[in-house]
C-alpha cells in the first residue's frame, strides 16, 4: 500500500470518515458511544484483521468524500476529456456533484448547480424507487427467465427419470448410474462450468455469457431428448453443466450491476424466488407429458417410453425465449468502462435510469468505484490473499458454510428424486408426479416472502429459524415411512402413511424457500470484498453445485443402505448441526455496508463462538423468563478510523507482524 498518496487525492481519500451507520444488533457507531456501554471483554484481543482491507473500504466507502466541489469539477473536467465525453460535459459536471453526497439524504437540496426538475427527478427516486424504465423492468424479466432456464434444467429430471431407467433398463440395483445419470451437470459444473465465469465475462461480457449458457442449455435438452443410450444421455447431461455454473454466477452479477442502489437487494433476490418457479415448471412439465405416447423419430425402435423425451426437451423454450431477449437489452455498463468502452457505458446507463442525470451520477460514481478497485488489485495474489487473510478466510468459510448446507439440508434430494419417493410411500406414478408438482408450487409461493425478509428479519436469523424447522420436517417424513404399507400390489394403500410423507415434504419445502433457499447466493455474492469477489462467488458457486452433485450422486445408495427412515434422518441431522454453526459461528450481512463488513468478517471464530456463548444467559433471561434486562453490549464497535496518515501507520505496522 506505499503507492497509495498521504493524503488528499484524485481517489478522493478522506481524512476523517463520517460515522458509519447501522441498524445490525451486534454493531454501535461513534455516535453512540456516550450512551452505550463499553464492548465486553471475552478472553482474546480483537484482531480486525489486515489493515489494507480497512483502508480500501475507507475509501470504498465513498472515494469523492473529502474532496471539495472544485476538485470533483476539475476532476470529472479530465474525466470527460479522457474518456471522449466532452459533449456530455455538463451534466457530468453536475453528476459528479451528485455523486460526492451521494450518501448523505437530500444533499442534493443544497447543491445550486442541480435546477429544480432534475431535482425532482431526485426526490422520485427516494419516494417512487420502484418507477423506473421499461428496459431496467426488460433486464429484470432477462435475469428472471435466466433463473427459470436453471430451475428447469434441475427438475425436469425428476419425473422423467421414471421413464428413462426404464426403457434403459436401469433396474434398481445399478443404484451409481442412476445417480450419475442425476448429477452429472452439477459435477460439470463444479469442475468446469463455474471456472469458466470469468473468461467467458472478460471476452463476451454478461449478456454474451447468459446468451452462451442459455445456447448450450438449449441444444443440451434436444441431445438428452434424443439420446439413443444411458451413456449417451450422460454425456448431454455433463455437458449442460457447462452452463449451469456460468449462468448461476453472471446473472445475479449482471443484475446487480445494472440496478440502481435503492431496489438493487429485491432485484437480487428474484434469482432465487424464479429459480423457484423454474423448479415448479419442471414438475409441470412432467405431469403435462407423463402420458403423451407421440413418437419422437427412429433412433429407438420402438420407442417403448417418448414421454420422458418430450419432458427434457421442453426443457429448451425458456433458454430460447432468454436468448431472444438478450439482444435486446443493454450490457453490463460496469463491463462496458472495465473495457474501456465509456461511450457506450453512458449509452447503457441513460437506457437503465430515468434522467440522464442520474445516469451520470451512477457512471462517474462507479468510475471512481474502479479506481480503487484497481488500487487494491495492483502487486496482489488473489489466490493467496483468498486463504491468506483472516477477513477473506472467514468469508469464504461462511460462504461455504451456506452453500454446503443449500445441498445439505437435503432440498435437492426432493428437487430429484420426490417422485421416486412418493412411488415408494404407496402412490401410482401419475399421483406420485401430481405430488411432486405439489412441492414445486410450494417451494415457489414460500421464496416469495423472501424478498422482504431477507433484509428486515435478516440472513443469520432465518437460518436460525428454519434449520430446526427443516430437521424435525425431514424426521418427520423418514419415520413415517414406518407406517404399514397396505396391500399396494392388491390396490389397497395406506392413506395415513402416504398423507403423513406428503405432508412432511411439503412442510420441508416451505421451511426451507424464506430460508436457505434465498441465503446462500445472496450472502455470498456480499460477503467478500470487492477487489476478489469473481474470485469468491466462483469458489461459492463451484462449492454449491460440487455437493449438489455428491447429494444426487449418493442418494440412491443411501436409500439402498439406510432405508428412508436412514437416509432422511441423515440430512435431518446436518440441520441441527447447522443450527449450531449457525449461531456460533456465522455473521449478520444484513443493513451493513462494505466498511462494515470487513470489520465483522475480520472477527476470529473464537471469539465470534465465545460472545454467543456468553450471550446464551441473556436470550433465556429475556425471552424465555420474559425479563427486563439491559440490552447486550455489541460485538462489534466501528467507526473513529483517525485520519489517512495514522490508518497507514497502522497499516505498516500490523503487516509488518504476523497476522
Amino acid at each position: 500500500m506505499s503507492s497509495l498518496p498521504h493524503g488528499n487525492n484524485r481517489l478522493g481519500l478522506s481524512e476523517k470518515p463520517s460515522s458509519v451507520q447501522s441498524d445490525s444488533a451486534t454493531v454501535i457507531n461513534d455516535a453512540k458511544k456516550a450512551t452505550t456501554p463499553p464492548t465486553a471483554q471475552y478472553g482474546e484481543n480483537p484482531n480486525f484483521g489486515p489493515q489494507h482491507i480497512e483502508l480500501s473500504t475507507a475509501m470504498l466507502n465513498n472515494p469523492l468524500d473529502g474532496m471539495s466541489p472544485e476538485e470533483v469539477l476539475k476532476d470529472v473536467d479530465l474525466f470527460v476529456e479522457g474518456k471522449g465525453l466532452t459533449e456530455h460535459r455538463d451534466i457530468f459536471r453536475r453528476g459528479a456533484l451528485l455523486a460526492r453526497v451521494a450518501q448523505k439524504e437530500g444533499a442534493f437540496e443544497e447543491i445550486a448547480e442541480i435546477p429544480e426538475n432534475e431535482k425532482q427527478v431526485l426526490r422520485e427516486e427516494i419516494t417512487h424507487r420502484w418507477k423506473q424504465p421499461f428496459m431496467l423492468y426488460f433486464l429484470a424479466v432477462l435475469c428472471a427467465g435466466s433463473a427459470i432456464v436453471q430451475g428447469m434444467d434441475q427438475t425436469a429430471v425428476n419425473g422423467a427419470q421414471q421413464f428413462y431407467f426404464d426403457e434403459f433398463e436401469i433396474g434398481p440395483e445399478r443404484v451409481y448410474i442412476r445417480g450419475l445419470l442425476n448429477g452429472a451437470p452439477y459435477l460439470c459444473s463444479c469442475l468446469i462450468g463455474c471456472w469458466t465465469n470469468a473468461p467467458l465475462n472478460r471476452f463476451f461480457g454478461r449478456r454474451g455469457t447468459i446468451f452462451i449458457s442459455c445456447f448450450i442449455s438449449f441444444v443440451s435438452s434436444f441431445w438428452m431428448a434424443a439420446a439413443d443410450s444411458w451413456w449417451n444421455l450422460l454425456i448431454a447431461r455433463f455437458a449442460l453443466g457447462l452452463a449451469v455454473g456460468a449462468k448461476s454466477s453472471t446473472t445475479p452479477v449482471y443484475s446487480a450491476e445494472s440496478s440502481p442502489k435503492a431496489i438493487r437487494g429485491a432485484l437480487g433476490c428474484q434469482w432465487q424466488m424464479w429459480t423457484a418457479f423454474g423448479i415448479m415448471l419442471g414438475f409441470v412439465a412432467s405431469v403435462a407429458f407423463q402420458n403423451v405416447t407421440a413418437p419422437v423419430g427412429e433412433s429407438i425402435s420402438p420407442p417403448r417410453y417418448p414421454q420422458w423425451r418430450w419432458m427434457l426437451a421442453s426443457t429448451a423454450i425458456p433458454p430460447m425465449i432468454v436468448m431472444c431477449q438478450v439482444y435486446f437489452c443493454p450490457e453490463s455498463p460496469r463491463w462496458y468502462m472495465e473495457k474501456g468502452k465509456f461511450d457506450k457505458a453512458f449509452r447503457s446507463f441513460t437506457r437503465l435510469r430515468n434522467h440522464p442525470v442520474l445516469a451520470s451520477r451512477d457512471m462517474y460514481y462507479a468510475y471512481k468505484m474502479l479506481e480503487v478497485e484497481q488500487v487494491q488489485r495492483e502487486g496482489k495474489n488473489l489466490v493467496s490473499e483468498f486463504f491468506t487473510i483472516r477477513r477473506n478466510r472467514r468469508a469464504a468459510q461462511s460462504s461455504f458454510f451456506v452453500m454446503f448446507m443449500q445441498q445439505f439440508c437435503g432440498v435437492n434430494v426432493i428437487a430429484y428424486y420426490s417422485t421416486q419417493i412418493f412411488l415408494d410411500a404407496g402412490f401410482t406414478r401419475s399421483q406420485a408426479l401430481l405430488v411432486s408438482m405439489g412441492t414445486g408450487i410450494v417451494n415457489w409461493l414460500f421464496a416469495i416472502p423472501a424478498i422482504y425478509t431477507i433484509d428486515t428479519f435478516g440472513r443469520r436469523n432465518l437460518l436460525l429459524l428454519t434449520f430446526p424447522l427443516l430437521g424435525l420436517c425431514l424426521f418427520f417424513t423418514g419415520f413415517s415411512f414406518w407406517m404399514p404399507q397396505g396391500d399396494v400390489a392388491g390396490g389397497e394403500m395406506n392413506t395415513g402413511r402416504v398423507a403423513m410423507i406428503a405432508t412432511g415434504i411439503y412442510l420441508f419445502m416451505a421451511a426451507y424457500s424464506p430460508g436457505e433457499g434465498p441465503v446462500p447466493f445472496t450472502y455470498s455474492a456480499e460477503a467478500f470484498p470487492l477487489y476478489i469477489r469473481d474470485v469468491g462467488m466462483s469458489f461459492a458457486t463451484a462449492t454449491c453445485w460440487g455437493f449438489n452433485f455428491i447429494l444426487s450422486f449418493t442418494w440412491p445408495a443411501l436409500v439402498a443402505a439406510f432405508t428412508p427412515q436412514g437416509a432422511f434422518s441423515w440430512y435431518a441431522a446436518w440441520n441441527f448441526f447447522a443450527f449450531f454453526y449457525t449461531y456460533f459461528f456465522l455473521p449478520e450481512t444484513k443493513n451493513l455496508t462494505l466498511e462494515e463488513l470487513d470489520t465483522v468478517f475480520s472477527i476470529g471464530n473464537r471469539q465470534h463462538g465465545l460472545y454467543y456463548k456468553n450471550k446464551l444467559p441473556w436470550y433465556f433471561q429475556k425471552y424465555v423468563l420474559r425479563k427486563e434486562v439491559e440490552d447486550y453490549p455489541p460485538l462489534y464497535q466501528l467507526g473513529g478510523a483517525g485520519s489517512m496518515s495514522e490508518k497507514l501507520e497502522r497499516t505498516r505496522s500490523r503487516q509488518s507482524r504476523p497476522e
